[in-house]
């Protein structure tokens, strides 16, 4: 697979932490998805895409499963 925005061929699955906001505070999701080592491009599939909103979903109803790092918030 070849990046569509670099043309880079180095494209690894990485954990990166995708970003919600939560009022003031900011909460951090941990994802394993593909993502170029040359540009930082990031490819999602389906499956990732339908569990990021299910999250943000849940964030708006409770605030199980948040860890308090300071002033940020990690899901999980």
């Amino acid at each position: 697979m070849k990046c569509v925005i670099c043309n880079g061929d180095e494209i690894k699955v990485m954990e990166v932490k995708e970003e919600f906001t939560l009022g003031n505070d900011i909460v951090y999701v941990p994802i394993k998805v593909p993502v170029c080592k040359n540009c930082g491009e990031r490819y999602y599939d389906r499956r990732t895409m339908q569990f990021l909103e299910e999250i943000k979903g849940k964030l708006g109803c409770t605030q199980e499963n948040l860890k308090e790092i300071g002033k940020v918030l990690v899901y999980g």
